[in-house]
């Protein structure tokens, strides 16, 4: 496949590069895809999972609804008291 690839960059070079422009995002997949093939090492690797003795990390709890308290009322309130406490009051000249 190698040498297919080759041969067909060559001649696209050849024929005055018109077709040459193709042969980029193939060059960039193949390598994406041998860039997956390699193993993981150094600082992206980490602790081995399969190591029993690996250090890591607590795991913590915390809830999400905690803070949470309920706002609903115990019994309504008298709306008349409470209207009239809000409401403007009259203009004496009235």
């Amino acid at each position: 496949m190698l040498t297919l690839f080759g041969a067909r960059s060559a001649a696209a070079f050849a024929a005055g590069g018109r077709h040459f422009r193709f042969g980029w995002p193939l060059l960039a997949a193949i390598g994406l895809a041998l860039s997956g093939c390699m193993p993981a090492t150094g600082l992206l690797a980490g602790a081995d999972p399969s190591d029993p003795v690996a250090r890591v990390a607590r795991v913590g709890y915390r809830s999400t609804i905690a803070p949470y308290t309920s706002l609903r009322p115990a019994a309504p309130a008298p709306w008349r008291e409470r209207n009239d406490g809000v409401a403007p009051q009259p203009k004496p000249d009235q």
